[in-house]
């Protein structure tokens, strides 16, 4: 049985906790900051975990754990 070859687009934006829960960047905070506000630039900031809706997705893209 082959390897099974991991998704390098997901690789990229999904990473995983400690505990080994799926994490990803928050939207919105790549660039024109200055014209956000504080209070949205604050709201995105940090990471959020992914839910379960997308577990066998994740587990399909990024077989290896990332």
């Amino acid at each position: 049985m082959p390897k099974m070859k991991t998704h390098k687009g997901a690789q990229k934006r999904i990473g995983f906790s400690g505990t080994g829960k799926p994490m990803r960047v928050k939207s919105w905070r790549g660039h024109h900051l200055e014209i956000k506000s504080q209070r949205r630039i604050r709201r995105y900031s940090g990471k959020a975990v992914l839910g379960n809706t997308h577990a066998n997705q994740i587990t399909r893209l990024l077989p290896y754990g990332g």
